[in-house]
């Protein structure tokens, strides 16, 4: 899983969590992962929107380019990427 704010008119970020899949398991749904993670984390902690994917961007050593996913993000909430 990897997490990254991207911009949010009313509260200035909004968390977005990205969830890696498998062909072994099913994505949950949002509003289940959503009451899990506020079991566990404060409100201001808790991912607002999930987005699956089926692999991240990776660099060359291996760590998750977490700026990558927020473009895509901000690409398409501009209709840019799908």
């Amino acid at each position: 899983m990897a997490v990254v704010g991207t911009p949010d008119a009313r509260l200035g970020e909004q968390i977005v969590a990205f969830i890696r899949t498998t062909a072994r398991q099913s994505p949950r749904e949002e509003e289940e992962l959503f009451a899990y993670r506020r079991e566990n984390l404060s409100p201001q902690k808790t991912p607002q929107r999930w987005v699956f994917v089926d692999a991240f961007p990776m660099t060359p050593s291996g760590k998750i380019q977490k700026f990558v996913l927020r473009e895509r993000l901000l690409a398409e909430a501009k209709g840019l990427y799908r």
